[in-house]
């Protein structure tokens, strides 16, 4: 792999991942709720999973879902059921957060386990990601080469650009709240809620290519 295929790899993945999805959603809202500081474990879930993802397409388990209408729609509503969960609790939000720092000291806010966990599973339970992969992927892997290395850095670019991405997100939901306050976490959850659940109804109606 050169460098002019790597480059090419970082610009294409770099587009993919500021275009607004689950996991950029959840950086902004945890970057509202909790501050830019804590938001960083919910980064370290969506990188987590762009690992499991990669290393799941690397084994042949993308081509599985692929091939398996079954397997693919047991993923798929699993997805839906989960993104259209957060976004009856971002909905249900009180908007109750008035600073970030109260935000980062506040008793009984989401552990980082659990903000983690939120960001970790809407990728692995999303069937569209390990087809992404699938076929994007193998674009810029050189069949002469040995593939688990050429893996191994794919997925430690992309995991990279991921996590400077959802920072930046995170630290615009942050700074919003510092200047609108409450009403910015109550829209902020209102909005990225409204998000969530239009990405669980299209997850839901969505269909895997013909074989």
């Amino acid at each position: 792999m050169d460098i002019i295929t790597l480059l090419a790899f970082a610009a294409v993945s770099f587009v993919g991942i500021a275009t607004p999805g689950p996991t950029v959603l959840l950086a902004l809202t945890n970057g509202s709720r909790y501050g830019t500081r804590r938001a960083t474990a919910g980064m370290a879930g969506a990188v987590l999973s762009d690992f499991v993802l990669i290393g799941a397409v690397a084994i042949g388990l993308g081509a599985l879902l692929a091939a398996s209408e079954f397997w693919f729609s047991v993923l798929k509503y699993a997805g839906a059921a989960y993104l259209a969960f957060l976004g009856i609790m971002m909905l249900r939000s009180k908007g109750s957060v008035d600073t970030v720092e109260q935000a980062e000291s506040a008793v009984g806010t989401a552990s980082a386990l659990a903000i983690a966990t939120r960001s970790f599973m809407v990728a692995v339970t999303n069937p569209k990601g390990y087809l992404f992969f699938s076929a994007f992927l193998p674009q810029f892997i050189d069949p002469t080469l040995p593939q688990p290395t050429q893996y191994a850095v794919l997925a430690a670019v992309f995991a990279s650009l991921d996590f400077v991405i959802m920072f930046g997100y995170a630290v615009f939901g942050s700074q919003a709240v510092r200047l609108l306050k409450s009403s910015g976490a109550l829209w902020l959850d209102r909005i990225s809620g409204g998000a969530m659940l239009a990405l669980a109804g299209s997850l839901a109606l969505y269909r895997r290519a013909a074989t």
